[in-house]
């Protein structure tokens, strides 16, 4: 591609909504433009660097058994219906009606669709084991999109699904894909870690996620270095120490004037926070069979410790969780900042499982400027939701061993489902066994997405001046600089028979012919990053060839014209093999 064709032009300064240095770069070097907030266009450069991603993911899709497929994004609502995620998902489903008024959902997954073929195409064991997949663009209405390509609305991504007729089957599948997504990321050069996730609105019993570790990531991953235990905070376990066991003591009712904040509140009693109650109350909206109904939830965590939200929703099955406004809290008979779970209307509570085990605690009295003290689970309250809902954080303990937790930041780039029988149960999605005999079939669920794949690998290889692509990946292998001569022809005749030979020799090349200065054509070269530089001027000619330069490195070197096809295949080849060795067996951790 000649430069002075190509559609995209470079920006010298970053737009005003780059929050990334990587989304920075992605733009000003012409890969992707906004749209709308979240919904971005990919430039030829990018769309080129996109495809390279799509050809990795096809060859390890192959690699273990997959077969290629399209499905459509726009689905009808009775599937979603079927399964129930119709009720269960909440706005980010983009819901639409079509000319006859028929439900239709734009895809932000696809299970149903899969369910239904399924159930229409497999029919027997013999059938068993398949693995289908798809690149497909897809649609979440997401209301906080960020990052550029990090958190979108509109995304394209790799989606896989097992099919099996046994548990055995399933679990040789995942560890499959397990593989699999490490081979990905490390081929495009993204470090990751796979970390044990929450099944969130896709169901099933496990999940990993794949985790690129950087400050711009909205995940919490938590890790132990001495076991190797990691999880998304979202599912996080930690040791709990509960304190030395009392007699329980006799309610006992204070006057604590303006500690609303449990920080307060122990300062104004001079007690550790450990001995108190934190009362945080939402609104769930909860689904039953067709319809969606909202209650208020108290959950009630020991004041030294945070409420983890996932865990909170998925024991109680919501849908959603917002915070309860003061208005819902009154009305409960709750007194926001002094509340309590006594004499609570159509309120739920839940207590972490350390609530029960903390005895003499100092919680709310529903009164303004009161607390309790010697507040004690199951003499002055109860409920018959107790279990696991504080987040695990930095200094915590491993469940494991014992060690001392971390807290990292990272980004999701993949995940996969052990998906089960919920949906082939919905769907009817059954096969015969050898006795012929109707049996659920086994689903696993594998996704990638492609531009937060693409833009990952810009925020971790970038450099002050630009991109600086990992070979793989790279729109283009080669960029060819022509710096045209004052009245010298050779440079530009040497320039275009070398981009026909470089062509010719199965080399991708980006041709800067443009009619630019040096440093505006240099520092085009850096901001785009292709990991190879050939210059060819005047001055290179005369020191007998072409300058080569690596974007990576600072040295420079003048090669002999007829060494130029030869050497930049070798390099290219080493910059491959390097990046292949970094694809190695890894140890599966469930």
């Amino acid at each position: 591609m000649r430069m002075s064709q190509l559609f995209s032009t470079t920006l010298r300064d970053a737009p005003a909504e780059a929050q990334s240095e990587g989304f920075a770069l992605l733009l000003r070097a012409g890969f992707i433009r906004q749209i709308a907030a979240g919904i971005f266009a990919t430039l030829p450069l990018g769309k080129r660097a996109i495809q390279k991603i799509e050809s990795i993911l096809r060859e390890e899709m192959d690699a273990i058994g997959g077969q290629e497929l399209s499905m459509p994004v726009v689905l009808p609502a009775d599937l979603w219906k079927e399964t129930g995620r119709w009720y269960s998902v909440g706005d980010e489903l983009a819901r639409l009606k079509d000319r006859n008024q028929r439900d239709l959902v734009l895809a932000m997954t696809h299970e149903e669709a899969v369910g239904d073929l399924v159930r229409h195409e497999i029919h027997s064991y013999k059938q068993l084991p398949r693995l289908i997949y798809h690149i497909q663009t897809k649609f979440r209405d997401d209301p906080r999109p960020r990052a550029g390509l990090i958190r979108v609305r509109e995304f394209t991504m790799k989606d896989s699904y097992s099919l099996d007729s046994s548990w055995e089957g399933l679990d040789r599948q995942y560890r499959a894909h397990y593989q699999s997504y490490f081979n990905i990321f490390r081929r495009c050069g993204l470090p990751v870690i796979a970390v044990k996730a929450d099944t969130g609105m896709m169901g099933g019993h496990l999940a990993h996620e794949y985790m690129y570790l950087n400050p711009i990531g909205e995940d919490t991953i938590i890790r132990c270095d001495t076991c190797g235990y990691t999880a998304n905070r979202q599912i996080a376990r930690f040791m709990k120490s509960a304190p030395a066991a009392e007699e329980p003591k006799s309610l006992e009712k204070v006057h604590t004037p303006a500690t609303k904040t449990i920080e307060d509140l122990a300062r104004f009693l001079q007690i550790p926070e450990s001995r108190t109650a934190k009362a945080v109350f939402f609104t769930a909206a909860i689904p039953n069979e067709q319809e969606t109904t909202e209650r208020l939830v108290m959950a009630i965590v020991r004041g030294d410790m945070e409420l983890n939200e996932t865990k909170l929703s998925n024991l109680i099955k919501a849908k959603e969780l917002r915070p309860a406004t003061e208005e819902e809290i009154l009305a409960s008979g709750a007194v926001p900042g002094f509340a309590s779970p006594y004499g609570l209307k159509d309120t739920l509570v839940v207590v972490d499982d350390l609530i029960p085990l903390s005895p003499n605690l100092v919680a709310g009295a529903n009164q303004t400027d009161y607390h309790l003290k010697n507040v004690n689970y199951g003499r002055d309250f109860t409920t018959p939701f107790v279990a696991d809902i504080a987040a695990a954080g930095e200094g915590d303990l491993c469940p494991d061993c014992g060690s001392v937790l971390r807290a990292e930041r990272g980004v999701e780039v993949g995940n996969i489902f052990k998906l089960g029988t919920w949906y082939s149960e919905k769907l009817g999605c059954t096969y015969q066994d050898e006795k012929g005999e109707n049996q659920p079939v086994i689903m696993g669920s594998y996704g990638i997405g492609l531009g937060r794949l693409l833009g990952c690998v810009a925020e971790q290889h970038h450099d002050t001046n630009g991109l600086t692509w990992p070979v793989s990946i790279a729109p283009y292998s080669v960029h060819l600089v022509l710096l045209h001569g004052k009245q010298n022809t050779l440079p530009q005749e040497t320039a275009d028979r070398l981009f026909s030979q470089l062509q010719a020799a199965g080399m991708d090349v980006l041709y800067d012919d443009r009619e630019e200065s040096p440093g505006v054509k240099f520092n085009d070269a850096d901001l785009i990053g292709i990991p190879l530089r050939l210059t060819v001027s005047a001055r290179s000619l005369e020191a007998g060839g072409v300058e080569l330069k690596l974007r990576s490195e600072s040295d420079r070197e003048v090669i002999p014209l007829d060494e130029v096809i030869e050497r930049t295949r070798m390099i290219l080849a080493g910059m491959l093999e390097t990046i292949q060795a970094e694809v190695t067996s890894v140890i599966y951790h469930e």
